[in-house]
């Protein structure tokens, strides 16, 4: 039943917050410099949101639920975010010109806080509710 809780609340913290972060922060900027190739496709996100969450709480939130401390996890979590939007990031910065630098940070720093703040909270909710 836990890992039910900690997938479900790391799920809704993860969209809600990146559905805020992706109007208000991060779609402005990529239409900036990338506007002509952006498309929003629902069954490839959906496909991403639930297995990227499903491999986070697998590799990263899972092991730390039993814990006492929170800072492993929040460095496991900061790293996963790092490494996972990272590869998205500048694998488009090497294969597509239009990409920016811009883009890489505010994304990779957005994909790591996100990921942490996720990792964290569902960690918390789950400890608190089991």
């Amino acid at each position: 039943m836990s890992i039910l809780i900690l997938y479900l609340s790391t799920a809704a913290i993860f969209l809600v917050l990146d559905a805020i972060g992706l109007t208000l922060m991060i779609r402005p900027l990529f239409e900036r410099h990338v506007g002509d190739l952006l498309a929003f496709r629902l069954l490839p996100a959906a496909i991403f949101y639930l297995f990227y969450v499903a491999v986070l709480v697998w590799l990263v939130s899972l092991p730390a639920l039993p814990g006492r401390s929170f800072v492993p996890l929040i460095v496991n979590a900061a790293l996963f975010g790092a490494v996972a939007y990272g590869t998205y990031e500048f694998t488009n910065l090497a294969t597509l010109r239009p990409w920016h630098w811009t883009m890489v940070a505010a994304d990779v720093a957005w994909g790591t806080v996100l990921t942490t703040v996720a990792a964290t909270a569902g960690v918390a909710i789950t400890r608190a509710l089991t």
